[in-house]
C-alpha cells in the first residue's frame, strides 16, 4: 500500500512530514550554508508563522518551535591558522631509490 498525502506520493520522511503538516522544514531549521543575514530574515518569517501556527493547530507550532531549537549542521569556518603540513623523513627509502621533488 501507497502513503499518499495530500494528493502526492511523499518519496523521503521529510517530504512526508512537509506534506503531512504543511510547513516547510527549512524554514525552521534552516541551512548550513545560509548566510547571517539569510538566517535572519528566514528566522523572521518562521516566528511569523509560528505565532499563526499557535493559533491555528497548537500540535504543528509545537513540532516547529523544536524544529527552531534544533541546530542544522554547521560548515568548518576558517579559523585562521593554516594546516600544519607533516613531513616525513626519507630514511624510510630504500638507499639509492630516486627522490622526486
Amino acid at each position: 500500500m501507497k502513503t499518499i498525502v495530500a494528493g502526492r506520493e511523499p518519496v523521503t520522511a521529510t517530504e512526508f512530514v512537509e506534506l503531512a503538516l504543511g510547513i516547510d522544514l527549512e524554514l525552521f531549521t534552516g541551512s548550513p550554508t545560509e548566510s547571517a543575514m539569510d538566517r535572519a530574515a528566514r528566522l523572521d518569517v518562521a516566528r511569523e508563522v509560528l505565532a499563526d501556527l499557535r493559533e491555528s493547530d497548537p500540535e504543528t507550532a509545537a513540532y516547529a518551535e523544536s524544529l527552531m531549537r534544533a541546530l542544522p549542521l554547521k560548515q568548518p569556518r576558517p579559523n585562521g591558522r593554516r594546516t600544519r603540513r607533516v613531513r616525513r623523513p626519507l630514511h624510510h627509502l630504500a638507499p639509492g631509490a630516486a627522490v622526486a621533488a
